[in-house]
């Protein structure tokens, strides 16, 4: 089976003779084996498989353990993650089991389908007999094994570190693993099962839990907290505190202690590029191409301006030409005359003629009244309106009266127009003089104008609440509490409710007759009359007041946010800034002692288990009968190994925790494993290389005889 992998294959595997036993340390979160008598195992991998497939071929390979990160650049492993074959610290995927023992073995040197060396595999503390059955069937009917041996990873580290003089031969051994975390008491060396506890915390939960508070606090970098970033940064920064509580007042406070404590992960972080201000030579070159192009631009205005003045000139000569040629010409005749040339009437060709002068004189710059202009287009317009009607007919006084309605909508627009233009310039001479002080004063002008903004949005502020509650600002004459719809109208709504209420009061005396008299469609009217007072609809000076004074603001405050100088109550609006080099940290703090402190309390978690403390007090409570006793002795001598007592200050925790649950006065002495990782497959390939070992294994010949069944009478004698 093809593997993809970046560990190397042993080659000396034909070397050891078919007596020598295969040690493996089946951990739930690493896999080692090795050969028995060795002091470190030959190969070690992460417990877990993984099968993705190839991007172009569709090929499906096996990822076993730790991969290549380079070789996976080409396969999808977004539709199979890791899987594990373990399930709380016992084997229960043994399809998982068998990829994982292919590559162990493999990795070994093994080139053929047979293992013709007997195997020692440890397992966790009672350990179901289901899934050691299972285990030893694969072991023996896949790999063909001769012997199989089983133990417990805690007790092969105890007995390990006994052996070098760490541990007496009655104590406590406490095992903190990546799932699950037990105590084994010993007695004379050998370990008391019936009195172990275990608690379903471990290392995995202490990942799983800062990953989680870490996701929480910086969700916009969830991304970079990988789960193998996560367990990188819980082996180098978390730490076991003390007095948990005393810990946590520390960080509240934030003085100088906690910040000494607090770490810093800084992730890759490229500072934005700053613009530099143009040189001078820049400028002058920017200056130099601006008047370059302005003057190309005055040049084709020029031209252009040249060309129809020369059109202009010549319609306007061909224009007098025409005048002088109607002289000439016959009354008899004008009219035809005109006709071959395109023109109806005389007047038509005067009024063509002034048109043509009047542009001529704007294309050369020349003044032009506008009172020349007006009498020219009425003259041309309404030449009718002046004269009497008795002199004009029917149609001519028809004709009267449109030009007469022409020439006062024309009049009111041009009013219209006019006033409009006022504004204009009465706005932009405002502008020029608040620009003018803002020169002078800037800071006075900013302060002005944030006054001025805060006044009219007080004033619509407390102009809406009247709205809402009537003359009442703040609604204490109100007995109810509420506000009536009577207290929302102005004078003009109410003046109709008015006379609606009356004509139904006195109508509604007797047979309904409103409508029948004349004098009630009046109450029709004066409740349908536009009222002056009525403004609901007309557009609010200050308000546009308010918005001009804020886009003012926005353009020459950049702190400046609508809404924020208006009170407390209004939302201020998110302000974006360039992204820094402190906006890539990743800051470790509470979460230091908070994580591991899940083995001390799994409450934190929602496990409602007993911590590793209370766990010894247990499984010295459960001790038999003819052990009792014996307590005093075990606690001076409790061993805690296991990857998840690595963390700075477990010895002094659990030392305190352990005397709150004992009586006064009882001896206390907590030491670490010299290696609480490899202690476990040391102390079982020590065991492995001694001469008792064939007699404590289980035979293929009884795997065939005796069956499954006979492994629950197995039990492993843990002597050296």
């Amino acid at each position: 089976m093809p593997f993809i992998s970046k560990i190397q294959r042993q080659s000396d595997y034909s070397s050891f003779n078919s007596s020598c036993p295969i040690v493996i340390d089946n951990g739930a979160s690493y896999f080692r084996i090795g050969w028995a008598g060795e002091n470190d195992p030959r190969v070690i991998f992460r417990n877990i498989v993984q099968r993705p497939r190839h991007k172009t071929t569709g090929e499906t390979v096996t990822v076993v353990g730790d991969h290549n990160p380079m070789l996976l650049k080409y396969f999808d492993c977004t539709r199979s993650g890791p899987r594990s074959a373990f399930e709380s610290n016992v084997v229960y995927q043994f399809e998982i089991m068998e990829y994982i023992l292919d590559f162990g073995f493999d990795r070994l040197g093994a080139d053929q389908s047979q293992i013709d060396h007997p195997i020692l595999i440890t397992e966790c503390a009672c350990n179901p007999v289901q899934s050691r059955g299972k285990m030893a069937e694969l072991l023996f009917e896949s790999y063909g094994v001769p012997s199989v041996a089983f133990g417990v990873d805690a007790a092969f580290s105890y007995k390990y570190n006994q052996q070098l003089g760490i541990c007496n031969d009655t104590g406590l051994a406490i095992s903190s693993g990546f799932t699950t975390s037990h105590v084994i008491p010993f007695i004379n060396g050998e370990p008391i099962y019936e009195a172990c506890c275990r608690t379903n915390v471990g290392g995995y939960h202490v990942t799983d839990y800062l990953k989680q508070l870490l996701s929480l606090k910086y969700p916009h970098h969830i991304s970079k907290l990988t789960w193998e970033k996560v367990e990188e940064l819980k082996m180098e920064h978390c730490y076991i505190a003390a007095d948990y509580a005393s810990e946590v007042q520390l960080f509240q406070r934030g003085d100088e202690e906690a910040e000494e404590k607090t770490r810093c992960w800084q992730l890759p972080w490229t500072p934005s590029p700053v613009e530099e201000p143009p040189s001078e030579e820049e400028i002058a070159r920017k200056a130099a191409l601006k008047e370059k192009q302005s003057q190309r631009l005055r040049e084709m205005a020029e031209a252009k301006r040249s060309s129809k003045i020369n059109e202009l000139e010549n319609e306007l000569k061909g224009l007098e030409f025409l005048l002088d040629e109607l002289k000439d010409t016959e009354d008899d005749e004008i009219l035809s005359f005109l006709a071959s040339r395109g023109y109806t009437s005389k007047r038509e060709v005067e009024s063509a003629f002034a048109k043509v002068t009047q542009s001529l004189r704007k294309a050369k710059g020349e003044q032009v009244p506008s009172e020349e202009k007006v009498d020219a287009s009425a003259a041309e317009k309404y030449y009718l309106i002046d004269i009497p009607d008795d002199e004009l007919s029917a149609e001519q006084l028809k004709e009267k009266r449109r030009q007469v309605f022409l020439k006062s909508t024309t009049e009111a627009r041009q009013r219209a127009k006019q006033k409009r233009l006022e504004e204009e310039l009465e706005k932009e001479k405002e502008k020029k003089l608040e620009e003018q002080k803002r020169l002078e004063n800037p800071e006075l002008y900013l302060e002005q104008l944030r006054a001025k903004y805060k006044e009219l949005s007080e004033k619509l502020e407390q102009r809406k609440r009247l709205k809402t509650n009537g003359n009442h600002a703040n609604g204490n004459n109100n007995v109810s509490g509420g506000v009536g719809r009577g207290e929302r109208l102005n004078a003009a709504q109410r003046e109709r409710m008015r006379l609606l209420t009356t004509a139904a009061f006195d109508r509604g005396k007797g047979e309904d007759t409103f409508g029948q008299r004349d004098e009630d469609w009046q109450l029709y009217k004066l409740m349908s009359r536009d009222n002056d007072d009525d403004d609901d609809d007309k557009p609010d000076s200050d308000e546009a007041e308010l918005a001009r004074i804020s886009s003012r603001l926005q353009e020459i405050d950049p702190t400046f946010f609508p809404g924020s100088e208006s009170g407390a109550s209004a939302s201020e609006a998110p302000r974006f800034r360039p992204l820094t080099k402190e906006d890539f940290q990743i800051i470790l703090g509470v979460e230091r002692f908070r994580c591991p402190e899940v083995l001390f309390n799994p409450n934190f978690i929602g496990i409602d288990q007993s911590g590793l403390d209370e766990m010894v007090g247990v499984s010295l409570r459960r001790l038999p009968n003819w052990a009792q006793g014996l307590e005093d002795k075990m606690t001076t001598s409790i061993l805690v190994t296991g990857g998840s007592c690595l963390y700075p200050g477990m010895a002094e925790r659990l030392e305190a925790g352990i005397r709150m649950i004992r009586p006064c006065g009882t001896p206390i002495k907590v030491v670490r494993a010299t290696d609480p990782i490899m202690d476990a497959w040391r102390g079982a390939s020590a065991y492995a290389a001694a001469m008792q070992f064939p007699q404590q294994t289980f035979s293929r010949m009884d795997y065939y005889e005796k069956g499954e069944d006979w492994l629950r009478r197995y039990k492993f004698r843990y002597t050296i």
